[in-house]
């Protein structure tokens, strides 16, 4: 049962925009340091894709577990606890001196990750005025994909000029973190607690939203495998391939791909068929990212971010917006979980897949792979749409 009244406070939704936004960012802080994490723990690539995976899976976690969860008891009970996993995670890298914090720090900040994706994106539709379910749906995935591509842009600048590299990211966080948990404490509930019953629940997607589910969930499965690679392999790519050892680099390249992703969400409404439009903005992508592991070229890296991220926004804030509209209210928070459950699966299953061909390959071989196979499932993922002619 939801609440008025206060629902359609401004600065709340401000507030837990900000929230949002800073709760993952901490989430790609570690993306620029995995060379750096590699020099000091002395691993390979296939560890690096399987920390990164790691984090998927607490994202996982966290969307299962809590993904209903702010439907029944409050959205703020449920952020407060995922900004307390954010601050938890970056203790644990600020204090690591072994693999197991990083380990341990990944899963804490994908489960903290889990809670907000789902909850806090219901919670901005609450909040929002009537009649703007679209804005809300506009500015919950850009504080998700913003959020991601500052942690990598912040972390890459701190990692580069500042002190401690594996340290001082981290500490910044934290003072984050603090000062958005006192932001969140002032906004509205939109929730009237219906039970005091904690036990999580399935996550289900309702009948009504099927159709539209599948073929969303199945773009934005290719758009956040994109996103998987650029994050766990291109710091990668640039020390091996371009011989650029250079944070900062690694985290601009993933800052412009979110970066172009928060920009896609502009072209939806403009696309007569977005979502189809967008796979095939990612098989752009993973074109050029195939060109620039082939030539060792460094300005098609970038492109094939810019592009791919484009096409990310486009099929993530299309399959949103199309999920989040047609699902019923008192069943948001679950559905909208549902969705970000396939993405993360999308960002996890093809990571991992890429580092072991890494380890029995190498990193140009599997990761032109990893662009095929990317490029055939955004085909497909395309075709089906455009056949619903949705």
């Amino acid at each position: 049962m939801h609440g008025d009244g206060q629902a359609g406070s401004v600065t709340g939704f401000v507030l837990a925009t900000l929230a949002f936004l800073v709760a993952m960012a901490g989430t790609t802080l570690p993306t620029p340091l995995y060379p750096l994490f590699e020099q000091r723990y002395a691993f390979g690539p296939l560890l690096v894709t399987v920390i990164f995976a790691i984090y998927a899976f607490g994202v996982i976690g966290g969307l299962v577990l809590f993904g209903n969860l702010s439907d029944r008891i409050g959205r703020k009970p449920i952020l407060l606890l995922g900004l307390a996993l954010s601050a938890v995670s970056a203790t644990l890298f600020l204090l690591a001196d072994s693999l197991v914090p990083v380990y341990a720090g990944r899963i804490v900040s994908g489960l903290s990750a889990g809670i907000f994706t789902g909850t806090a994106t219901a919670y901005l539709i609450d909040l929002a005025p009537p009649g703007s379910r679209r804005l809300a749906s506009f500015v919950a995935v850009f504080a998700n994909l913003g959020g991601l591509g500052a942690g990598a842009l912040l972390s890459g600048l701190l990692a580069e000029w500042a002190p401690h590299a594996l340290r001082i990211p981290f500490a910044v966080d934290l003072g984050l973190v603090a000062v958005v948990t006192v932001g969140l404490l002032f906004v509205p509930e939109t929730v009237t607690r219906s039970e005091l019953d904690l036990r999580p629940q399935r996550v289900e997607v309702p009948p009504e939203v099927m159709a539209v589910f599948v073929r969303a969930s199945l773009a934005g499965f290719s758009g956040f495998a994109v996103s998987g690679v650029f994050g766990s392999i291109a710091p990668e790519f640039l020390g091996l391939g371009l011989h650029r050892h250079s944070p900062a680099l690694a985290g601009l390249v993933v800052f412009v791909l979110f970066v172009m992703s928060v920009a896609g969400q502009a072209l939806v409404d403009r696309l007569p068929n977005a979502l189809a439009s967008g796979c095939g903005l990612l098989v752009g992508g993973v074109a050029l990212l195939a060109v620039s592991l082939a030539a060792d070229s460094l300005p098609t890296l970038f492109a094939s971010a810019a592009v791919g991220g484009l096409g990310q926004g486009v099929v993530v804030s299309a399959g949103l917006a199309a999920v989040a509209e047609r699902a019923p209210v008192e069943r948001r928070g679950e559905t909208a979980s549902s969705f970000f459950v396939v993405l993360y699966f999308g960002l996890s299953l093809p990571v991992i897949a890429a580092g072991v061909a890494i380890h029995y390959t190498s990193l140009r071989s599997a990761g032109i792979g990893f662009c095929a196979a990317t490029g055939v499932l955004s085909l497909a993922a395309m075709a089906g749409q455009m056949r619903s002619g949705a």
